[in-house]
């Protein structure tokens, strides 16, 4: 593990970013306050004064992830791809990752059993279906489109903890899409083409490449907001 600095002026950030590497490199499940407050030389009280629980920690790299992801959506128009074929790709490209990388999938079956973190994807990702799917149903008010997403996250979910083993990866990433695109009112055919589209993409590499991009991701906006504290710090002083 790269070396902390403990003399770092913001605590909150420093907690913050080794948080976040350790949930990516050893899952969040194995990752306790006791262990961050060790290697930051701290106690768990400095911890606990900034975040009531290691869930708050984890809303965190949730909100992060929120950003990272819109970055994708608008990189994949930048390349020519629908917002719909985006989307797919994010289901696909998680589905895959969590199948490789135990950590990650630890993380988002977490996430996705945390009711505080949960409200939090689920409230983030109806904006984004309204954006995406709102020409197939234009006559939804605010409700159905929470009622729906309220479904769009249990299939997320049902899809994450079912073992490879049991489910092979391309029959979860086809169900979970096609199920999804049902539930959003998208016709047969097009949901057949999206689906053929993911599958003529090696999804399983893209999904190691995307999650690599989010580790890098982290870090780099972890490393500029200490720096950005330690600058307004200097400055103050």
């Amino acid at each position: 593990m790269p070396h902390i600095n403990k003399k770092r002026p913001d605590t909150r950030l420093q907690i913050i970013q080794l948080a976040a590497r350790l949930f990516l490199e050893e899952g969040y499940s194995n990752t306790s306050f006791s262990k961050i407050a060790k290697i930051l030389d701290i106690s768990t009280g400095n911890i606990t004064f900034y975040f009531k629980s290691k869930e708050h920690l984890l809303a965190v790299l949730a909100e992060e992830l929120f950003v990272f992801q819109e970055k994708l959506l608008e990189q994949a128009a930048d390349e020519g791809k629908t917002s719909m074929l985006a989307y797919c790709l994010e289901i696909a490209t998680i589905a895959s990752a969590c199948s490789e990388d135990e950590a990650a999938r630890d993380i988002f079956i977490s996430a996705y059993s945390s009711e505080m973190i949960l409200g939090l994807i689920r409230e983030n990702d109806k904006e984004k279906t309204k954006k995406i799917f709102g020409q197939y149903r234009p006559e939804w008010t605010d409700e159905q489109w929470t009622a729906a997403e309220n479904i769009v996250s249990g299939i997320e979910y049902a899809t994450l903890m079912t073992p490879e083993e049991k489910t092979p990866l391309p029959l979860k990433i086809e169900s979970a899409i096609s199920s999804i695109l049902a539930i959003y009112g998208v016709p047969e055919e097009m949901r057949k083409i999206k689906i053929s589209k993911i599958f003529a993409l090696d999804y399983r590499a893209l999904g190691k490449r995307v999650l690599g991009e989010f580790k890098d991701y982290i870090n780099t906006v972890n490393e500029q907001n200490l720096k950005q504290a330690i600058r307004e710090k200097q400055s103050k002083t």
